[in-house]
C-alpha cells in the first residue's frame, strides 16, 4: 500500500515530484547506513529477536504516521523522520530474515520455502495497491498508512509465537564487529555471480526502479486517471510475481541465476509501456509481465545464497547484497523528479528501460552467473555454461 499512499499524500498536499522521491527515499536510505551492522547482530545474537524488534518499530512509526495524516497534515519533515524510522527497521529486519529462513526448513525444501515466503510478499503487492487506491481516492491516504502499521504488528505476533529458540545464531559473540564484518566481506568478493549481479541491481537502483515509482505516479496521475490507475498497475505487478512465485514451488531450474536474469528483462516492458503513455490495461499488462520477473527473480537468488553461503556467515554476506543492491537507491528517488526535468519524463523511462536490456547482457556473459548450477559450487570455482 506505501507506495501508493505516500505518493498520492504527497502530490495532495501540492508536493512536487521531487518530494515524492524524498519520500520514498526515506525509508530506503537507512539501508546503506545500518545493513551492514544489522548483518553482524543478526550472525552473532537472535535473528528471531532482531525481526521481532524491527517490527514492533516499524508498526510504531507508521502507526504515527498514520495518526498524524488522519489528524492533521504532516509537514514534509515528519514524512522523513518517520519513513526515515521505518526503513531502520527494514535495515535489521532483512538479513536476519534471510539468515532465518534455513532454520525453519530443511536443506530439500528450501527452495520452496523461499517460494512460499515470495508468494506471501508478493500477495500483499496484489491487493494492497488496490485498495490503497480505493481508501486514497475515497478516505485518505492515512487509511492506507494505519493498514501497513497493522501488518507490522501481526508480523511481530507470528515471529514471537515462531518455534525457534531465542539463542543466538551460533557465531562467537566475543570476535569484534569489524572481524566480523571482514569475514562477511571475504565470502561476498570471493564469488563472481554474487558480486556481479549485486553490482547490477546497484546500478538499478539508481536508473531503473526509482523512475518506474516516482515517475510512474506522475504519468498515473497524468493519463491513467489518477490514484485508481496506478494501484492497478501495482495490484498486477504483484499479481505476477505472486503467480511466478507459486509456480516456483514446483519448478527448480538447473541455472537459477540464468532463468532470473533473463526474468528479470520484463522490467524493461513496463517502463516502455510508461514511457509510450499507453493505456491503463496495456501499462498493467506490462505490469504483470515485470512482477512475473521479480516473483521468479527473488526465490531463485534467495535459494542460491542459502545453498552456496556458510549458514553462519549469511546474514551477514545477506547484509552485503542488500547494501550493494539498495546504496544507490535512495539518491536515485532523490534525482529520478530533477532528471525528468532535464531529460523529460519520457526519456528517463527510455534510459531506465534501455540500462536494463545492457546490464543483463552484461552480466549473462558471466560464465559463473549464466552457468551456476543450482547446487553448492565452491568460491573461486569457474562453472561451465549449460550445454544441449
Amino acid at each position: 500500500m506505501i507506495p501508493v499512499a505516500l505518493s498520492f499524500a504527497i502530490l495532495g498536499r501540492n508536493g512536487s515530484t521531487s518530494d515524492v522521491g524524498l519520500v520514498l527515499s526515506a525509508d530506503v536510505f537507512p539501508l546503506a547506513l545500518f545493513l551492514l551492522v544489522a548483518g553482524v547482530i543478526a550472525d552473532r545474537t537472535n535473528r528471531r529477536a532482531v525481526m521481532l524488534g524491527a517490527d514492533v518499530l516499524r508498526c510504531g512509526a507508521q502507526g504515527g504516521l498514520a495518526y498524524w495524516l488522519l489528524t492533521g497534515r504532516p509537514p514534509l519533515w515528519g514524512f522523513l523522520v518517520l519513513e526515515f524510522t521505518v526503513g531502520i527497521g527494514t535495515a535489521f529486519f532483512t538479513p536476519a530474515m534471510t539468515g532465518l529462513i534455513p532454520q525453519v526448513t530443511t536443506p530439500d525444501t528450501l527452495h520452496q520455502a523461499n517460494s512460499l515466503n515470495g508468494a506471501a510478499q508478493w500477495g500483499g503487492t496484489l491487493v494492497g495497491p488496490a485498495i490503497a487506491g480505493v481508501l486514497v481516492a475515497t478516505a485518505g491516504s492515512g487509511w492506507a498508512v494505519a493498514a501497513d502499521a497493522l501488518t507490522y504488528a501481526i508480523s511481530a505476533a507470528c515471529l514471537a509465537g515462531l518455534r525457534v529458540g531465542w539463542g543466538g545464531a551460533g557465531q562467537v559473540a566475543d570476535e569484534s564487529l569489524v572481524r566480523q564484518l571482514m569475514a562477511g566481506w571475504h565470502e561476498f568478493r570471493s564469488r563472481t555471480w554474487l558480486w556481479t549481479v549485486v553490482a547490477q541491481f546497484c546500478t538499478l537502483g539508481l536508473l531503473v526502479f526509482p523512475p518506474f515509482f516516482v515517475l510512474g505516479a506522475v504519468v498515473a496521475k497524468q493519463s491513467l486517471g489518477g490514484a485508481v490507475g496506478w494501484g492497478i498497475v501495482l495490484a498486477c505487478q504483484g499479481a505476477g510475481a505472486t503467480i511466478a512465485a507459486v509456480l516456483m514451488l514446483r519448478i527448480q531450474p538447473r541455472r537459477p541465476m540464468l532463468v532470473g536474469e533473463l526474468a528479470m528483462l520484463g522490467w524493461s516492458v513496463v517502463l516502455i509501456a510508461l514511457a509510450l503513455r499507453a493505456p491503463t490495461p496495456v501499462v498493467a499488462a506490462a505490469g504483470f509481465v515485470s512482477g512475473i520477473g521479480f516473483g521468479l527473480f527473488g526465490p531463485l537468488w534467495d535459494t542460491t545464497m542459502q545453498r552456496q553461503l556458510p549458514p553462519e556467515l549469511l546474514s551477514r554476506v545477506s547484509a552485503y547484497d542488500w547494501f550493494g543492491s539498495m546504496v544507490l537507491l535512495p539518491i536515485g528517488f532523490v534525482i529520478a523528479g530533477s532528471v525528468a526535468s532535464v531529460l523529460g519524463i519520457t526519456e528517463t523511462l527510455w534510459l531506465g528501460a534501455g540500462w536494463l536490456l545492457l546490464t543483463v547482457a552484461i552480466v549473462l556473459s558471466f560464465p559463473s552467473v549464466r552457468g551456476l548450477p543450482n547446487e553448492r559450487v565452491e568460491p573461486g570455482a569457474w562453472v561451465a555454461p549449460v550445454r544441449r
